[in-house]
């Protein structure tokens, strides 16, 4: 399956721990729709977040953000993991 990553730009800075139950949610919905997110980075100041995630497609990833917490990304790419 393909990679992606995707990028939030929260207003006025975003706290890793919201995030960090925001990931959990996605955990818990994820399978419903064939789709494992892998890991997620955060810059709290800057209201930041990126997300890597293994999906059939960037709708379904997408899917997953809006069913377990409604916070969609702003920008979704698919990605290839260099060596």
């Amino acid at each position: 399956m393909p990679l992606y990553m995707d990028i939030h730009h929260i207003a006025n800075g975003v706290s890793i721990d919201d995030v960090a139950k925001a990931h959990q949610a996605d955990l818990a919905t994820q399978g419903k729709h064939d789709v494992h997110y892998l890991r997620y980075w955060v810059n709290e100041a800057q209201g930041k977040i990126f997300c890597l995630v293994d999906a059939p497609s960037a709708e379904a990833a997408t899917d997953v953000h809006f069913e377990a917490h409604g916070l969609v990304a702003d920008e979704v790419f698919e990605v290839h993991e260099g060596e």
